[in-house]
């Protein structure tokens, strides 16, 4: 997986980049650097790679505007990797459209395999059966061609998001459980991550829902998770 694959290290811990470039090429990645969040959007737009490492403290831009600015332009998967370990913080980065969210200090074969599984989740095929899975006057989800249109007009998601929401349409009806969605979108690794089930259902509800704060799709079942519901305008409130 890590052959030829870009990664895009935007820090300005100058030591801890050049360590993560010599470790990265090592195990095949090719590695872009830069010190800043502008330089980071720079090239970003001229070398178009396959993942950003972003961390949050920096001058000029820091890494909450610079995710900003990236989920405006890219779908690229980005994890956030920095100091600050408080809770708000990971929710803040997930909320504003991060993958993943690594604590300094990380051990780098712990960073290896968060690369390979949000890179895993980015490119392994979406379950299809048949090519509606869903479709309203208002949405329709399309798994052949990767696409969700929301009236008519077609919604950007981020891999992961999108591969969340085939899954719950796949199952239409039946309630995933935390654990279920977790292993099947996000990977075995990630079983006990429960936030991320959460936060990323958020996301979803903010691009699809017509009312994101009494969703019509996308229902929780507390104490379970959560349950994909056909023209059901009136289901249970989200968390």
């Amino acid at each position: 997986m890590a052959e030829g694959t870009k990664i895009l290290i935007i820090d300005d811990d100058q030591t801890l980049v050049n360590a993560l470039k010599l470790y990265l090429s090592k195990v095949g990645y090719q590695v872009l650097m830069a010190s800043n969040g502008l330089e980071g959007l720079q090239v970003l737009y001229s070398e178009r790679p396959d993942l950003v490492l972003l961390d949050i403290m920096m001058p000029k831009l820091d890494g909450w505007e610079v995710c900003k600015r990236i989920r405006e332009m890219s779908d690229v998967p980005v994890i956030m990797l920095t100091a600050r370990d408080q809770e708000t913080d990971r929710v803040m980065g997930l909320k504003m459209g991060a993958d993943d969210y690594i604590a300094k200090p990380f051990s780098l074969k712990e960073l290896e395999a968060r690369l390979e599984a949000v890179l895993r989740r980015t490119r392994l095929p979406p379950p299809v059966r048949g090519r509606i899975l869903y479709c309203d006057d208002y949405l329709s989800i399309d798994s052949e061609r990767w696409e969700v249109r929301r009236g008519g007009e077609l919604v950007d998601l981020t891999p992961t998001e999108l591969r969340l929401l085939l899954v719950l349409a796949e199952n239409s009806g039946r309630v995933m459980t935390h654990q279920q969605l977790l292993e099947q979108v996000w990977g075995s690794e990630y079983v006990d991550e429960t936030d991320y089930t959460k936060l990323f259902i958020w996301r979803l509800r903010q691009k699809i829902e017509p009312d994101p704060t009494n969703p019509r799709y996308i229902l929780t079942e507390r104490g379970l998770g959560y349950r994909f519901a056909k023209n059901s305008p009136n289901g249970p409130r989200p968390d």
